[in-house]
């Protein structure tokens, strides 16, 4: 019997009546961290000096709660866990889990008392780790009891969340707080928790003490506590991500609705191929392009663009700044005609796609004011004689007014004779005035008229006055 005995991986213990211990097999030897017998101690009172044993909340054992002390009182015990430590070692830490036997003789005498330990060292340090895991991760968890369904552990990240206390969550049933209240598959979900399987992530709604819901995702993975089946409860908070979303949605729709009923044509591209996403309405009526027609094709697939030219220029510019405004290019409507416009382009992110959106200006009304203006110009300038200075000089910055820098260097390709005689032509005299003031022959004058007008690239009196005057001949 005592071989059998030793073999055991628990430790057994044998105090005989008198208070001795008689006993102990090399587990129970080894679990106290000694080698012989007389290590442990002759009897009870020796063995409570070489060892201290606490509870699991640290409170000491006094002298008559040892489980050596009870059993030999004559109490029955049964999985008490005490932590225990040497006195003559303090590096010495062990957890045992204590129950007792009695042994009698055939008349039902006592003749010896039995403890028989279980180190419980690993279990209970894994779960010590645990539990200060649990609590100190910041991820929301709620750990319920499958017997009952009711829940024996929550850390603070749960209660920071949703704002319960803790004795609000404790003992209290998944019933009263049900984490899974309108989750997705909900049936499926209970079903699981019942049958102590996994519960894959779903959204749900958690109901807060002040009655108000808050949208998270939960899952739930089986796990054992202190021998028991459980289920852990994880959650991640969606409420940032859900208000996230319908601020989006609400920004969305305002620019949905301004994009729509804005009265200047507008598109967004896709870059950097510009395929078209959406049109408005008023590019719609602009165009002639129905938007069912165009849409995911490029703006050079339905031939949007009259000038090649420009068109690259526009390109470049938009592959190194995005943001371009007021650039000048004409387009091409469904049935071919053109209209003169200014483009101007905005990068924006749609749907995680980076666009443009573009916002065009029909001016081909205003240019083709610009161009009567100027023909109305030319037509009264055939005859200057009667304009006055300053009249000239208004006509001329109204026909070209940005020539400026342009004007001077060619001016600089004129004689100082050719300016005198484009002078007195901008101020109205003609060829006989002009010989008589410079005191020249008219053949001379006219071969310096032939020759200026050569220079200057027109061939009528008129032309030479609006180009003077543009660049701001007033007398040479």
């Amino acid at each position: 019997m005592q071989q059998i005995i030793a073999g055991l991986t628990e430790g057994i213990l044998l105090i005989d009546p008198d208070r001795s211990i008689a006993w102990a097999n090399d587990t129970a030897l080894a679990i106290h961290g000694c080698a012989q017998l007389d290590e442990l101690g002759a009897n009870a009172a020796q063995y409570r000096k070489k060892f201290v044993l606490t509870y699991r909340n640290n409170h000491r054992l006094a002298a008559k709660q040892y489980p050596i002390e009870r059993v030999l009182a004559g109490e029955q015990l049964r999985d008490v866990v005490v932590e225990v430590r040497r006195v003559d070692d303090e590096d010495f830490h062990r957890v045992h889990q204590v129950r007792s036997l009695i042994l009698t003789d055939a008349a039902g005498a006592v003749e010896s008392l039995v403890l028989v330990i279980q180190d419980v060292t690993k279990r209970f340090s894994a779960e010590e780790r645990f539990e200060k895991a649990f609590s100190a991760n910041p991820a929301p968890a709620l750990i319920c009891r499958l017997s009952d369904l009711r829940y024996i552990k929550v850390n603070q990240g749960f209660l920071e969340m949703t704002g319960y206390e803790r004795d609000a969550i404790i003992e209290r049933s998944t019933y009263e707080v049900d984490v899974l209240e309108k989750a997705e598959n909900r049936d499926e979900a209970i079903q699981n928790l019942k049958e102590g399987r996994t519960i894959g992530q779903r959204e749900a709604v958690l109901r807060l003490p002040s009655g108000d819901g808050k949208f998270v995702i939960v899952a739930g993975q089986p796990i054992e506590v202190s021998e028991e089946d459980c289920m852990l409860f994880t959650f991640i908070d969606l409420e940032a991500r859900k208000k996230a979303e319908v601020s989006l949605g609400q920004s969305e729709e305002r620019f949905s609705k301004a994009f729509r009923l804005a009265p200047m044509p507008m598109m967004v591209c896709a870059l950097p191929e510009l395929r078209l996403i959406e049109v408005n309405a008023a590019f719609v009526a602009a165009t002639g392009y129905a938007a069912e027609d165009i849409l995911g094709k490029t703006t050079s697939d339905i031939g949007l663009w009259k000038d090649a030219k420009a068109y690259r220029e526009f390109r470049s510019r938009l592959d190194t700044q995005q943001d371009i405004r007021n650039f000048d290019i004409p387009l091409r409507t469904r049935e071919g005609a053109i209209i003169d416009c200014l483009l101007s382009t905005e990068a924006v992110k749609i749907q995680d796609e980076t666009c443009a959106l573009c916002v065009i200006q029909d001016i081909t009304e205003r240019k083709r004011s610009e161009l009567d203006l100027i023909a109305a110009i030319e037509a009264v300038m055939q005859d200057t004689s009667w304009f006055g200075r300053t009249v000239m000089e208004k006509l001329a910055q109204i026909r070209h007014p940005h020539d400026g820098g342009k004007s001077q260097g060619e001016l600089g390709s004129l004689t100082p004779r050719e300016k005198e005689v484009l002078g007195l032509i901008c101020k109205g005299h003609s060829d006989a005035d002009i010989a008589a003031i410079l005191k020249l022959s008219r053949n001379t004058v006219r071969n310096h008229v032939s020759t200026l007008y050569g220079k200057i690239g027109v061939n009528r009196r008129s032309a030479a006055v609006v180009w003077g005057r543009e660049r701001g001949v007033i007398s040479y």
